[in-house]
Protein backbone atom coordinates (compact mmCIF):
# COMPACT_ATOMS: atom_id res chain seq x y z
CA UNK A 1 0.00 0.00 0.00
CA UNK A 2 1.81 3.20 -1.05
CA UNK A 3 1.67 5.87 1.54
CA UNK A 4 -0.61 8.78 1.22
CA UNK A 5 0.91 12.72 2.19
CA UNK A 6 -1.21 14.64 3.79
CA UNK A 7 -1.11 18.35 2.72
CA UNK A 8 -1.63 20.84 5.34
CA UNK A 9 -2.60 24.63 4.32
CA UNK A 10 -3.13 26.60 7.63
CA UNK A 11 -5.16 28.97 6.16
CA UNK A 12 -7.86 26.70 4.90
CA UNK A 13 -10.71 26.69 7.32
CA UNK A 14 -11.60 23.44 8.91
CA UNK A 15 -13.32 20.61 6.69
CA UNK A 16 -11.56 22.37 3.45
CA UNK A 17 -9.73 19.54 0.69
CA UNK A 18 -6.41 20.42 -1.26
CA UNK A 19 -5.75 18.23 -4.09
CA UNK A 20 -2.48 16.45 -3.87
CA UNK A 21 0.11 15.62 -6.49
CA UNK A 22 -1.27 12.28 -7.26
CA UNK A 23 -4.70 13.59 -7.61
CA UNK A 24 -6.02 12.35 -4.30
CA UNK A 25 -8.48 14.75 -2.18
CA UNK A 26 -6.92 14.56 1.65
CA UNK A 27 -8.42 16.04 4.95
CA UNK A 28 -6.81 19.24 6.10
CA UNK A 29 -6.35 20.31 10.36
CA UNK A 30 -8.16 22.42 11.20
CA UNK A 31 -6.81 26.36 11.23
CA UNK A 32 -3.84 26.01 13.48
CA UNK A 33 -3.53 22.90 13.90
CA UNK A 34 -0.52 20.85 12.03
CA UNK A 35 -0.63 17.00 11.59
CA UNK A 36 2.33 14.62 10.75
CA UNK A 37 1.51 12.91 7.14
CA UNK A 38 -0.43 10.36 7.40
CA UNK A 39 0.96 6.51 5.94
CA UNK A 40 -1.84 4.48 4.30
CA UNK A 41 -4.99 4.70 2.21
CA UNK A 42 -6.80 7.82 3.73
CA UNK A 43 -10.97 7.66 3.99
CA UNK A 44 -13.28 10.54 4.02
CA UNK A 45 -11.94 14.27 4.42
CA UNK A 46 -12.95 14.99 7.85
CA UNK A 47 -10.88 17.63 10.50
CA UNK A 48 -10.19 14.45 13.45
CA UNK A 49 -8.12 11.48 12.40
CA UNK A 50 -9.19 8.13 13.06
CA UNK A 51 -6.77 5.38 12.62
CA UNK A 52 -8.62 1.74 10.97
CA UNK A 53 -6.30 -1.07 11.85
CA UNK A 54 -7.14 -4.24 10.51
CA UNK A 55 -5.56 -7.02 8.32
CA UNK A 56 -5.14 -6.48 5.32
CA UNK A 57 -2.84 -9.57 4.97
CA UNK A 58 -2.18 -12.95 5.91
CA UNK A 59 -4.94 -15.59 6.47
CA UNK A 60 -7.52 -12.82 8.17
CA UNK A 61 -7.05 -10.19 5.18
CA UNK A 62 -10.22 -11.32 3.59
CA UNK A 63 -11.96 -10.34 6.53
CA UNK A 64 -10.12 -7.39 7.33
CA UNK A 65 -10.46 -6.01 3.90
CA UNK A 66 -14.49 -6.77 3.96
CA UNK A 67 -14.27 -4.53 7.45
CA UNK A 68 -12.20 -1.92 5.49
CA UNK A 69 -14.92 -2.04 2.85
CA UNK A 70 -17.76 -1.38 5.63
CA UNK A 71 -15.98 0.88 6.86
CA UNK A 72 -16.03 2.91 3.13
CA UNK A 73 -19.83 2.47 3.37
CA UNK A 74 -19.92 4.46 6.78
CA UNK A 75 -18.39 7.27 5.25
CA UNK A 76 -20.19 7.31 2.51
CA UNK A 77 -23.74 7.02 5.20
CA UNK A 78 -22.16 9.79 6.92
CA UNK A 79 -21.55 11.94 4.03
CA UNK A 80 -25.80 11.52 3.22
CA UNK A 81 -26.73 12.55 6.72
CA UNK A 82 -24.66 14.75 9.08
CA UNK A 83 -21.33 15.10 7.19
CA UNK A 84 -17.86 13.86 7.19
CA UNK A 85 -16.37 15.16 11.05
CA UNK A 86 -13.63 12.40 10.39
CA UNK A 87 -10.77 10.74 8.18
CA UNK A 88 -9.64 7.30 8.68
CA UNK A 89 -5.94 5.86 7.95
CA UNK A 90 -5.93 2.98 7.24
CA UNK A 91 -3.02 0.43 8.51
CA UNK A 92 -2.58 -3.05 7.97
CA UNK A 93 -2.19 -4.84 11.33
CA UNK A 94 -0.78 -7.89 9.68
CA UNK A 95 -0.43 -11.64 10.73
CA UNK A 96 1.01 -10.90 13.98
CA UNK A 97 0.62 -8.96 17.66
CA UNK A 98 3.62 -7.05 17.05
CA UNK A 99 2.54 -5.89 13.48
CA UNK A 100 -0.55 -4.38 15.05
CA UNK A 101 1.49 -2.51 17.60
CA UNK A 102 3.86 -0.89 15.09
CA UNK A 103 0.74 0.33 13.00
CA UNK A 104 -0.96 1.93 16.51
CA UNK A 105 2.74 3.63 17.57
CA UNK A 106 2.76 4.78 14.08
CA UNK A 107 -1.15 6.09 13.96
CA UNK A 108 -0.91 7.93 16.99
CA UNK A 109 2.40 9.64 16.29
CA UNK A 110 0.67 10.94 13.44
CA UNK A 111 -2.12 12.37 15.20
CA UNK A 112 -4.78 10.08 15.61
CA UNK A 113 -7.18 10.78 18.31
CA UNK A 114 -8.90 7.09 18.29
CA UNK A 115 -7.95 3.89 17.30
CA UNK A 116 -10.53 1.36 15.28
CA UNK A 117 -8.85 -2.27 15.60
CA UNK A 118 -7.21 -4.85 15.82
CA UNK A 119 -9.57 -8.01 15.45
CA UNK A 120 -7.54 -10.09 17.70
CA UNK A 121 -6.96 -10.26 21.19
CA UNK A 122 -3.24 -10.40 21.42
CA UNK A 123 -3.06 -7.87 18.47
CA UNK A 124 -5.69 -6.00 20.60
CA UNK A 125 -3.58 -6.19 24.08
CA UNK A 126 -0.20 -4.55 22.59
CA UNK A 127 -2.14 -1.79 20.60
CA UNK A 128 -4.28 -0.76 24.10
CA UNK A 129 -1.19 -0.99 25.80
CA UNK A 130 0.46 1.58 23.36
CA UNK A 131 -3.10 3.44 22.96
CA UNK A 132 -3.01 3.81 26.46
CA UNK A 133 0.43 5.27 27.13
CA UNK A 134 -0.79 8.00 24.54
CA UNK A 135 -3.72 8.35 26.61
CA UNK A 136 -5.96 7.42 23.27
CA UNK A 137 -8.78 5.38 23.55
CA UNK A 138 -8.85 2.37 21.54
CA UNK A 139 -11.94 0.15 20.20
CA UNK A 140 -10.81 -2.92 19.18
CA UNK A 141 -12.98 -5.87 17.41
CA UNK A 142 -11.88 -9.30 19.28
CA UNK A 143 -14.53 -11.13 21.63
CA UNK A 144 -11.09 -12.04 24.52
CA UNK A 145 -13.33 -9.85 27.80
CA UNK A 146 -9.30 -10.69 29.09
CA UNK A 147 -7.93 -8.03 26.90
CA UNK A 148 -10.76 -5.03 27.77
CA UNK A 149 -9.84 -2.62 30.22
CA UNK A 150 -10.64 1.33 31.06
CA UNK A 151 -9.41 3.09 27.62
CA UNK A 152 -9.79 0.14 25.60
CA UNK A 153 -13.07 -0.82 24.41
CA UNK A 154 -14.31 -3.77 22.54
CA UNK A 155 -17.02 -3.88 19.98
CA UNK A 156 -18.11 -7.40 19.65
CA UNK A 157 -20.04 -9.97 21.31
CA UNK A 158 -18.62 -11.30 24.25
CA UNK A 159 -18.92 -14.53 25.96
CA UNK A 160 -21.16 -13.28 28.77
CA UNK A 161 -23.15 -10.82 27.06
CA UNK A 162 -24.07 -13.59 24.66
CA UNK A 163 -24.74 -16.08 27.75
CA UNK A 164 -26.97 -13.45 29.36
CA UNK A 165 -29.26 -12.40 26.91
CA UNK A 166 -29.77 -16.76 26.33
CA UNK A 167 -30.24 -17.21 29.85
CA UNK A 168 -32.56 -13.84 30.42
CA UNK A 169 -34.61 -15.05 27.64
CA UNK A 170 -35.20 -19.10 29.28
CA UNK A 171 -35.69 -17.20 32.46
CA UNK A 172 -38.47 -14.98 31.17
CA UNK A 173 -40.00 -18.08 29.80
CA UNK A 174 -40.37 -19.60 33.21
CA UNK A 175 -36.98 -21.51 33.20
CA UNK A 176 -34.98 -22.02 36.38
CA UNK A 177 -32.48 -24.40 36.42
CA UNK A 178 -29.68 -25.47 33.65
CA UNK A 179 -26.92 -27.30 32.51
CA UNK A 180 -24.18 -27.37 30.44
CA UNK A 181 -22.18 -29.91 27.95
CA UNK A 182 -19.61 -27.42 26.90
CA UNK A 183 -16.51 -28.14 24.48
CA UNK A 184 -13.01 -28.30 26.70
CA UNK A 185 -10.96 -25.20 24.65
CA UNK A 186 -9.73 -21.86 26.19
CA UNK A 187 -13.44 -20.53 24.58
CA UNK A 188 -15.58 -22.86 26.51
CA UNK A 189 -13.74 -22.77 29.30
CA UNK A 190 -14.31 -19.02 29.14
CA UNK A 191 -18.14 -19.84 28.33
CA UNK A 192 -17.99 -21.83 31.29
CA UNK A 193 -16.89 -19.44 33.76
CA UNK A 194 -19.50 -16.57 31.59
CA UNK A 195 -22.19 -19.08 32.36
CA UNK A 196 -21.74 -19.11 36.48
CA UNK A 197 -21.56 -15.88 36.41
CA UNK A 198 -24.71 -15.05 34.23
CA UNK A 199 -26.91 -17.73 35.90
CA UNK A 200 -26.41 -15.96 39.00
CA UNK A 201 -27.37 -12.52 37.61
CA UNK A 202 -30.96 -14.25 36.14
CA UNK A 203 -31.84 -16.01 38.97
CA UNK A 204 -30.96 -20.00 37.77
CA UNK A 205 -29.81 -22.14 39.05
CA UNK A 206 -26.89 -24.15 37.92
CA UNK A 207 -27.23 -27.95 37.98
CA UNK A 208 -23.81 -29.21 36.57
CA UNK A 209 -21.57 -28.47 33.63
CA UNK A 210 -19.40 -31.28 31.53
CA UNK A 211 -16.45 -30.36 29.88
CA UNK A 212 -15.71 -32.90 27.20
CA UNK A 213 -12.98 -33.38 24.32
CA UNK A 214 -13.99 -36.04 22.30
CA UNK A 215 -17.14 -38.32 21.57
CA UNK A 216 -17.04 -40.85 24.26
CA UNK A 217 -16.71 -37.70 26.88
CA UNK A 218 -19.71 -36.01 25.19
CA UNK A 219 -21.70 -39.81 25.03
CA UNK A 220 -21.21 -40.00 28.81
CA UNK A 221 -22.19 -36.26 29.42
CA UNK A 222 -25.14 -36.82 28.13
CA UNK A 223 -25.63 -40.12 30.21
CA UNK A 224 -24.87 -38.59 33.57
CA UNK A 225 -27.30 -35.38 32.98
CA UNK A 226 -30.05 -37.31 31.18
CA UNK A 227 -32.01 -38.27 34.61
CA UNK A 228 -31.56 -34.92 35.83
CA UNK A 229 -33.61 -33.56 32.29
CA UNK A 230 -36.24 -36.44 32.54
CA UNK A 231 -37.08 -35.53 36.41
CA UNK A 232 -37.81 -31.84 35.43
CA UNK A 233 -34.55 -31.40 37.66
CA UNK A 234 -32.90 -29.71 34.72
CA UNK A 235 -35.00 -27.55 32.38
CA UNK A 236 -32.56 -25.69 30.36
CA UNK A 237 -29.51 -26.89 28.52
CA UNK A 238 -26.48 -25.12 27.19
CA UNK A 239 -24.98 -26.16 24.15
CA UNK A 240 -22.89 -23.87 22.74
CA UNK A 241 -20.62 -25.70 20.43
CA UNK A 242 -21.46 -25.01 16.52
CA UNK A 243 -19.44 -27.92 15.06
CA UNK A 244 -20.87 -30.89 18.07
CA UNK A 245 -24.22 -29.50 18.30
CA UNK A 246 -26.16 -31.59 15.76
CA UNK A 247 -24.87 -34.69 16.70
CA UNK A 248 -26.04 -33.82 20.74
CA UNK A 249 -29.32 -33.78 18.96
CA UNK A 250 -28.85 -37.29 18.14
CA UNK A 251 -27.33 -38.20 21.48
CA UNK A 252 -30.25 -36.14 23.35
CA UNK A 253 -33.03 -37.92 21.29
CA UNK A 254 -30.86 -41.61 21.03
CA UNK A 255 -31.28 -40.87 25.20
CA UNK A 256 -35.29 -41.08 24.54
CA UNK A 257 -35.37 -37.21 26.09
CA UNK A 258 -39.24 -35.42 25.88
CA UNK A 259 -37.95 -32.64 23.58
CA UNK A 260 -40.64 -30.47 25.25
CA UNK A 261 -39.23 -30.71 28.90
CA UNK A 262 -35.91 -28.86 28.12
CA UNK A 263 -35.03 -25.48 26.76
CA UNK A 264 -31.92 -26.14 24.42
CA UNK A 265 -30.40 -22.66 24.18
CA UNK A 266 -27.09 -22.09 21.71
CA UNK A 267 -24.45 -19.56 20.94
CA UNK A 268 -24.22 -16.90 18.95
CA UNK A 269 -21.91 -19.37 16.82
CA UNK A 270 -24.87 -21.05 15.50
CA UNK A 271 -26.53 -18.47 13.41
CA UNK A 272 -26.41 -19.55 9.56
CA UNK A 273 -25.25 -23.31 10.51
CA UNK A 274 -27.24 -25.35 7.68
CA UNK A 275 -26.57 -28.54 10.06
CA UNK A 276 -28.24 -27.21 13.19
CA UNK A 277 -31.22 -26.22 10.87
CA UNK A 278 -31.40 -29.72 9.94
CA UNK A 279 -31.25 -31.37 12.99
CA UNK A 280 -34.75 -32.52 13.80
CA UNK A 281 -34.01 -33.10 17.39
CA UNK A 282 -32.91 -29.21 18.08
CA UNK A 283 -36.14 -28.04 16.35
CA UNK A 284 -37.59 -25.04 18.46
CA UNK A 285 -33.74 -24.93 20.16
CA UNK A 286 -33.16 -21.22 20.67
CA UNK A 287 -29.67 -19.02 20.12
CA UNK A 288 -28.88 -15.14 20.61
CA UNK A 289 -27.57 -13.52 17.61
CA UNK A 290 -26.50 -10.30 16.03
CA UNK A 291 -29.55 -9.02 14.56
CA UNK A 292 -29.04 -10.52 10.69
CA UNK A 293 -31.14 -7.31 9.40
CA UNK A 294 -28.45 -5.21 9.53
CA UNK A 295 -26.35 -7.24 7.34
CA UNK A 296 -29.03 -8.23 4.86
CA UNK A 297 -29.66 -4.64 4.54
CA UNK A 298 -26.43 -3.76 3.85
CA UNK A 299 -25.48 -6.53 1.02
CA UNK A 300 -27.28 -5.34 -1.69
CA UNK A 301 -25.18 -2.07 -1.56
CA UNK A 302 -22.09 -4.12 -0.50
CA UNK A 303 -22.06 -6.58 -3.83
CA UNK A 304 -23.03 -3.32 -5.73
CA UNK A 305 -20.28 -1.63 -4.69
CA UNK A 306 -17.28 -4.40 -4.12
CA UNK A 307 -18.89 -7.47 -6.43
CA UNK A 308 -18.72 -9.72 -3.47
CA UNK A 309 -20.43 -10.68 -0.40
CA UNK A 310 -19.82 -8.72 3.05
CA UNK A 311 -18.49 -10.58 6.24
CA UNK A 312 -20.57 -11.05 8.94
CA UNK A 313 -18.29 -8.29 10.53
CA UNK A 314 -18.66 -5.83 7.99
CA UNK A 315 -21.34 -4.19 10.05
CA UNK A 316 -19.22 -4.58 13.25
CA UNK A 317 -16.70 -2.08 11.70
CA UNK A 318 -19.48 -0.03 9.78
CA UNK A 319 -21.12 0.14 13.26
CA UNK A 320 -17.51 1.88 14.35
CA UNK A 321 -16.91 4.03 11.98
CA UNK A 322 -20.29 5.87 12.80
CA UNK A 323 -20.02 5.97 16.05
CA UNK A 324 -16.04 7.55 15.52
CA UNK A 325 -18.09 10.01 13.17
CA UNK A 326 -20.86 11.08 15.56
CA UNK A 327 -20.65 14.38 16.12
CA UNK A 328 -20.57 14.84 19.95
CA UNK A 329 -17.80 12.76 20.04
CA UNK A 330 -15.40 14.21 17.42
CA UNK A 331 -15.65 17.30 17.47
CA UNK A 332 -15.58 17.57 21.38
CA UNK A 333 -12.82 18.82 23.56
CA UNK A 334 -10.54 16.58 23.99
CA UNK A 335 -12.15 14.31 21.15
CA UNK A 336 -14.23 11.43 22.13
CA UNK A 337 -13.09 11.03 26.29
CA UNK A 338 -15.70 9.69 28.56
CA UNK A 339 -18.32 9.89 25.86
CA UNK A 340 -17.84 6.49 24.47
CA UNK A 341 -19.32 5.54 27.76
CA UNK A 342 -23.18 6.01 27.49
CA UNK A 343 -25.29 4.01 30.14
CA UNK A 344 -28.14 4.18 27.57
CA UNK A 345 -26.03 3.18 24.64
CA UNK A 346 -25.74 4.06 21.30
CA UNK A 347 -27.40 2.39 18.03
CA UNK A 348 -25.25 0.89 15.48
CA UNK A 349 -26.14 -1.10 11.85
CA UNK A 350 -27.23 -4.39 14.11
CA UNK A 351 -29.37 -2.65 16.56
CA UNK A 352 -27.99 -1.31 20.31
CA UNK A 353 -24.70 -1.61 22.01
CA UNK A 354 -23.18 0.23 24.71
CA UNK A 355 -19.28 0.14 26.26
CA UNK A 356 -18.45 -0.06 29.86
CA UNK A 357 -15.91 1.98 31.65
CA UNK A 358 -14.27 -1.73 32.11
CA UNK A 359 -13.86 -1.53 28.27
CA UNK A 360 -16.16 -4.58 27.79
CA UNK A 361 -18.56 -3.96 24.58
CA UNK A 362 -22.70 -5.13 25.01
CA UNK A 363 -23.89 -5.91 22.11
CA UNK A 364 -27.49 -5.78 21.64
CA UNK A 365 -28.76 -9.33 20.30
CA UNK A 366 -31.94 -10.90 18.89
CA UNK A 367 -33.25 -14.50 19.80
CA UNK A 368 -33.28 -16.39 17.48
CA UNK A 369 -35.11 -19.90 17.01
CA UNK A 370 -35.05 -23.37 14.84
CA UNK A 371 -37.59 -24.04 12.58
CA UNK A 372 -38.87 -26.41 9.65
CA UNK A 373 -37.86 -23.39 7.48
CA UNK A 374 -34.65 -22.37 9.23
CA UNK A 375 -34.11 -19.72 11.89
CA UNK A 376 -36.33 -16.81 12.63
CA UNK A 377 -36.09 -14.13 15.33
CA UNK A 378 -38.43 -14.34 18.22
CA UNK A 379 -37.76 -11.56 20.13
CA UNK A 380 -36.16 -8.31 19.39
CA UNK A 381 -32.62 -7.04 19.79
CA UNK A 382 -32.24 -5.84 23.70
CA UNK A 383 -28.89 -5.42 25.60
CA UNK A 384 -28.29 -8.62 27.56
CA UNK A 385 -27.71 -7.03 31.16
CA UNK A 386 -24.31 -6.84 31.57
CA UNK A 387 -23.63 -4.80 35.14
CA UNK A 388 -22.54 -1.22 34.37
CA UNK A 389 -19.19 -0.90 35.72
CA UNK A 390 -18.91 1.91 38.77
CA UNK A 391 -17.55 5.96 37.55
CA UNK A 392 -17.25 8.96 38.34
CA UNK A 393 -18.66 10.36 35.59
CA UNK A 394 -21.69 10.48 33.81
CA UNK A 395 -21.70 9.68 29.77
CA UNK A 396 -24.10 12.37 29.00
CA UNK A 397 -22.24 15.02 30.77
CA UNK A 398 -19.99 14.68 27.68
CA UNK A 399 -23.07 15.94 25.56
CA UNK A 400 -23.98 12.69 24.23
CA UNK A 401 -27.67 12.05 23.83
CA UNK A 402 -29.86 9.27 25.43
CA UNK A 403 -29.73 6.54 23.05
CA UNK A 404 -27.26 7.84 20.57
CA UNK A 405 -28.67 6.78 16.92
CA UNK A 406 -26.44 6.39 14.09
CA UNK A 407 -27.34 4.33 10.80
Amino acid sequence: MSAVLLLVIAACSPGQTAMQGSGLVQPLAPTGAVMAPAQGEVIGTGPVRVALILPLSGSSGPVGRAMVNGARLAMDEASRTGGQHIHLVVKDAGAGAETARTATQQALAEGAELILGPLTADAVGLAGAIAKSYDAPLIGFSSTAGVATDGVYLLSVLPEAEIMRGLTYARAQGRSAIAAIIPDTPLGNAQAEALRLAAGEAGMGVVGIEMFENEAQARAAVERLAPAMRSNLVDTLYIPGRATAPSFGILLDAARLPRERVLIVGSADWEGDAAIAGQPYLAGAVYPAIDPAGLAALAPIYRSRFGSEPHQLTTLAFSAVLLANNASLSLATPPYGNGLVSPTGFTGRDGPFRLHFDGRGEYGLVMRQIGPQGAITIDAARLGGLPLASSGGNATDAGIPPAAEFR
